[in-house]
């Protein structure tokens, strides 16, 4: 058995920080000796606005003025400067990204680590690095293939209904387990929200 740690980080690839939190893990993971593995737990945004079929019903009133949408993009752009991360969007707030964590959730219960490490990233580099739509079938299928991952598995897994009802009871887990939004980042009991810096990823994970 492999003696590893592993942070557990829970996100929404759509969510701006959590691809800048994850950036930061990144730096943070560079600076150490031994190997800092993610164990991902999917995380769903959107949940509140799913109608029973999974599909989002933008009608549904969830807080969010043109004030929250702006001071998020604050956020984001400071974060951007911070990390020095060029980002083609600041939000994605239309992008449904149900069909990408049921994707990633395969991949990650039938291949390796650097296998899952591999898609998952390059599913939050097609979104914010490439504004590419993660809900598209097609385009999942081309980052699987990318990641070296055959394409009629994807296919496959997109049309499984058990396993997308797998993933959103994961999504109900993840709120059982006292998680109110992402990136939320744990280990060993301890936790820190938000795309917080490298330095307290390594006070989190190191206890100093």
């Amino acid at each position: 058995m492999s003696d590893t740690e592993t942070i557990t980080v829970y996100s929404d690839y759509v969510c701006p920080f959590c691809y800048l939190g994850r950036e930061s893990l990144s730096r943070y993971q560079d600076t150490r000796e031994e190997d800092l593995r993610i164990e991902w737990r999917p995380f769903d945004l959107q949940s509140h606005k799913r109608r029973p079929d999974g599909s989002i019903d933008h009608s549904v009133e969830d807080g969010k003025d043109d004030e929250y949408f702006e001071q998020a993009r604050d956020g984001v752009r400071r974060l951007q400067e911070q990390y020095d991360v060029e980002m083609e969007l600041d939000l994605a707030s239309d992008v449904d990204s149900l069909n990408a964590q049921v994707a990633s959730y395969h991949v990650q219960t039938t291949a390796d680590y650097e296998t899952w490490l591999a898609f998952d990233e390059a599913i939050f580099a097609a979104l914010w690095q490439e504004g590419r739509d993660i809900g598209d079938p097609d385009v999942l299928v081309d980052l699987a293939e990318e990641a070296g991952i055959d394409a009629d598995e994807i296919r496959s897994a997109l049309a499984d209904d058990g396993l997308r009802e797998e993933v959103r009871g994961r999504f109900d887990a993840a709120q059982r387990e006292g998680v109110t939004g992402v990136p939320t980042f744990a280990i060993d009991g301890h936790a820190a929200r938000g795309a917080v810096p490298p330095e307290q990823l390594r006070r989190l994970v190191d206890g100093s």
